[in-house]
């Protein structure tokens, strides 16, 4: 697999993080109460922040393509 290849799969992954952030963002501020919404609300931010990181590093790698 090429290093671009890797990098898309990469950037899908953290493209998917940012998804798993909002709907459990979501759902710890409309079900959720006490610590249980704190802690799920950590995790969002946590996967948030990965995300934020990753999406970071494959942006100042730039492109892999070579002609």
């Amino acid at each position: 697999m090429s290093q671009a290849m890797m990098n898309m799969w990469i950037s899908f992954f953290a493209l998917a993080l940012m998804f798993v952030s909002a709907g459990t963002a979501i759902f710890s501020r409309a079900k959720l109460k006490g610590w249980l919404q704190k802690l799920v609300l950590a995790f969002s931010f946590i996967c948030l922040l990965v995300s934020g990181w990753i999406v970071f590093l494959i942006v100042i790698v730039g492109p892999t393509a070579t002609l």
